[in-house]
């Protein structure tokens, strides 16, 4: 079916749009096909910059993120976060009405992000390819455990897997104790960011002046990003043979680095990347001799005398208040940080001065707390327009501005389409 057949040309996705006039990415459409947790994440971030986002959930199920994790009045937490910017649609695509419904949408779109499991959108009629013959300006991010090809493609993979295999696990814990995996989704929360990237490199081949004018298909495997932040490790293991221990807090690249109790039992982290670095933490920390230890000027020896380096900061820190040790190494600009937990967060004054929590009005529970957008452009700074929002509860303005009549939407609802 061409696209000029699915979609009224006097109607459009984008009728009864909120707009975002200071988001960059105000015109640009996304259609969210995605749950759990990385092509959503993706999505809402594309929206914290004025995109359009459309999200589509199951008529009955509704995105699982609506039931993870804590909740106040029924209503969940979380779906507050990744649910914000986006308008809310219901439609069961894995039914022939659904993914009529879907190509009607993704005839307008810029954006389609999805992750089901390979083979999914083909079985129900809507291959990248099918849709790009509908829209062929249309950029399909696929985000999958492993990808689209391979042995393990059609598995079902979560961000854990992807912290498990990575080799991230491997190296994070205590020397002598398990590997250790993130208490949130790092995998997914990794993967969010680059499958933006990825979104906008293809917007920009595809808008560019001598740009191609096509959309194209992003395969992103949520195990690879996190492989891209070893660092060295892959030449290390190729070129040495070597692979990483795990070193609890500590660095194999340079010492003192670890965290610290403080005399009235806080925490502190500190880093010496630099070697200038580690030089005022020892003269402030009263042993400015081993400066003059051949071994001191390479941050990779220094490591393999950290228990000596760690006594010497954990004594003195041990001696001094949080308050102190914060000051005093501010007076000798050497680095430091406090560990905070979720409530240092809230208080802290530089946090504050930044809006990185920051307050939205939202229908259901009133002011709510939770992260402002990633960065601060100076022209087109990008807002939280509203909290997410009940499922469904955009189905007559996008459906209906597709072109798709009360009559109709009442027939779909009967149905269970949506």
């Amino acid at each position: 079916m061409e696209a000029e057949q699915i979609v009224p040309e006097e109607r459009s996705a984008t009728a009864g749009r909120p707009e975002n006039p200071a988001g960059p990415l105000t015109g640009v459409v996304v259609v969210d096909a995605a749950t759990l947790f990385a092509g959503p994440l993706a999505a809402t971030i594309l929206g914290d910059y004025g995109a359009d986002v459309i999200k589509i959930e199951h008529p009955d199920r509704g995105d699982p993120s609506r039931t993870h994790g804590a909740s106040k009045d029924g209503i969940g937490l979380w779906w507050k976060m990744l649910g914000r910017n986006k308008r809310a649609v219901t439609a069961n695509i894995g039914r022939p009405e659904g993914a009529e419904l879907l190509k009607r949408l993704v005839a307008r779109a810029d954006v389609l992000i999805e992750n089901f499991r390979p083979g999914t959108l083909e079985r129900w009629g809507l291959s990248p390819r099918t849709l790009l013959e509908i829209n062929p300006r249309l950029v399909v991010a696929r985000v999958t455990g492993f990808g689209q090809f391979g042995p393990y493609a059609k598995r079902p993979g979560f961000g854990t897997l992807a912290e498990s295999m990575s080799g991230f696990a491997a190296v994070t814990g205590e020397p002598d104790g398990p590997p250790t995996l993130p208490p949130f989704g790092l995998a997914d929360g990794v993967s969010a960011l680059t499958c933006v990237n990825a979104v906008m490199m293809a917007l920009h081949h595809r808008d560019r002046p001598g740009g191609s004018g096509r959309g194209q298909v992003i395969d992103l495997a949520i195990i690879e990003p996190l492989v891209t932040l070893l660092g060295q490790q892959p030449l290390v293991w190729d070129q040495l043979g070597q692979v990483q221990p795990r070193t609890g807090n500590r660095s194999v690249n340079n010492a003192p680095r670890n965290t610290y109790r403080t005399r009235d039992g806080r925490w502190v982290a500190i880093s010496t990347s630099a070697n200038s670095i580690a030089e005022r933490v020892m003269r402030l920390v009263g042993h400015p001799e081993v400066i003059d230890e051949p071994w001191f000027s390479s941050g990779a020896r220094r490591a393999e005398h950290a228990d000596l380096l760690d006594g010497y900061v954990g004594k003195w820190i041990g001696e001094h208040d949080l308050a102190e040790v914060v000051e005093e190494f501010e007076r000798a600009e050497a680095a430091v940080a406090p560990i905070y937990d979720i409530r240092d967060v809230f208080a802290d004054p530089q946090y504050r001065a930044l809006d990185t929590i920051t307050t939205v009005d939202d229908d259901d529970l009133g002011p709510l707390r939770m992260q402002n957008v990633l960065f601060r452009l100076s022209e087109t700074p990008g807002s939280i327009r509203w909290a997410g929002r009940a499922r469904g509860a955009d189905n007559d303005d996008v459906w209906g501005g597709l072109g798709v009549s009360a009559d109709e939407l009442a027939v779909l609802r009967e149905k269970g389409v949506v």
